[in-house]
């Protein structure tokens, strides 16, 4: 194969210049979209696999995030089922168009987790980089491995290279006003941000160990996630001991909830989760951060006004909706009409648990009524159809501590 150059096909010679600036509202989007776009590299060799259409090993599949200080690089590595310069051309050189699409449209039945949607995750790459390196070999028998270079105008190269493994690197050269990105602590933040329970190993850097009055390195990769969080899972396998151990990881620190409704439905969408009551303090602010939406298990935004309804923002946990796309918009959130539907599914989802509490063990309801009469009330006050379900399981406490229901 000789070297060719050619022009990415778009339709615009400005296109560099808008996804730098208006793509993603948030620059360091970037490694979100990258980690995912090789967590969907990971998953298209693990669906082929289980199709018999890839016969090679799919042992040790990772994602790999490499700094390299002295080069000026940010290096995001799989070992899924890379591609070949065909494979570039078309999904790389022509904007927008989304492998993941087309993937889906063949697999649908079995592939699961392919997270991107639209063909613009990885040019948020150039948000950060004056210049991105793809270095990939197919999985395919007999393919030549490739390096496509591009400087962030619409001109490229491709051109053949030595790969030994399977898989692809971008490579980004990181420019001058985003060297933060070089910084491990500044990655390893994101990566804890963004990617922390993403389904395929996340590695970064090295476990640490203390010796001689210091940490130092040892040769053990740390990996950033949990592949496997409990709302993945299904209820009947998790114990009360596990759901609260989640939500200690969720929220390191803070009282143990009083309980918990672990979502799972998938029509008329698809949503999972477990939302938690915590104790609510007197002096209680209503933070805008305790629910943390997520996207085939990739952190979207913790902002979700519109998605649950004002009252539940006295709760935490975990929502996670693949109908949510991950280039989200607060003003999106709050006019689409698939956020809507989830949201009254969630106000109703609420309502039974409560009803089931109280019905199950009034006792325990009326021990923990004080700790929630807060949410309840609130809820009744702001949501209609809250307050109608609501009804049944109210309480008043008379003078000598006595409940009622209304």
């Amino acid at each position: 194969m000789s070297t060719t150059t050619g022009k990415i096909g778009v339709t615009t010679e400005n296109i560099f210049p808008v996804i730098k600036k208006f793509l993603y509202s948030d620059h360091e989007i970037f490694l979100r979209e990258l980690v995912s776009n090789a967590i969907d590299a990971t998953n298209k060799l693990k669906t082929m696999a289980s199709f018999g259409e890839y016969k090679g090993n799919t042992d040790g599949l990772k994602v790999r995030v490499t700094i390299n200080k002295e080069a000026g690089t940010l290096t995001v590595s799989d070992n899924g089922i890379g591609m070949t310069a065909d494979d570039i051309d078309k999904y790389i050189n022509q904007i927008a168009f989304s492998g993941a699409e087309e993937f889906l449209s063949k697999y649908k039945d079995k592939a699961e987790n392919i997270i991107g949607h639209f063909g613009l995750g990885f040019y948020s790459a150039f948000m950060v980089a004056d210049k991105v390196e793809i270095r990939t070999l197919s999985y395919k028998d007999g393919s030549q491995a490739v390096c496509w270079t591009c400087d962030g105008s619409p001109e490229y190269t491709i051109e053949p290279i030595d790969k030994a493994e399977r898989g692809t690197d971008i490579v980004l050269h990181i420019a001058e006003e985003n060297k933060e990105f070089l910084e491990q602590a500044r990655v390893d933040s994101l990566l804890k941000k963004y990617c922390r329970f993403l389904p395929v190993p996340v590695v970064s850097g090295w476990e640490q160990e203390w010796k001689d009055g210091k940490y130092v390195d040892t040769d053990r990769e740390r990996v950033i996630n949990n592949t496997e969080p409990a709302w993945t899972k299904k209820p009947a396998d998790l114990t009360d001991d596990d759901y609260i151990n989640f939500y200690r990881e969720l929220y390191p620190g803070q009282d143990d909830p009083l309980f918990w409704i672990h979502l799972n439905v998938d029509y008329p969408f698809t949503l999972t989760g477990i939302l938690y009551f915590p104790k609510i303090k007197n002096n209680i602010d209503v933070q805008k951060n305790r629910i943390q939406l997520y996207s085939n298990q990739v952190f979207v935004t913790d902002s979700v006004e519109g998605v649950v309804p004002e009252f539940m923002m006295l709760m935490q946990g975990v929502i996670d909706s693949p109908d949510i796309p991950l280039n989200v918009s607060r003003s999106y959130l709050q006019s689409d009409s698939a956020v809507k539907k989830i949201s009254t599914y969630i106000t109703r989802k609420v309502a039974d648990r409560l009803e089931d509490i109280f019905k199950q063990s009034r006792q325990e309801f009326e021990k923990k009524w004080d700790d929630i009469k807060l949410f309840i009330e609130y809820g009744m006050l702001t949501d209609e159809k809250f307050c109608e379900r609501a009804m049944k399981f109210v309480l008043l406490k008379d003078t000598d501590s006595k409940y009622y229901t209304l």
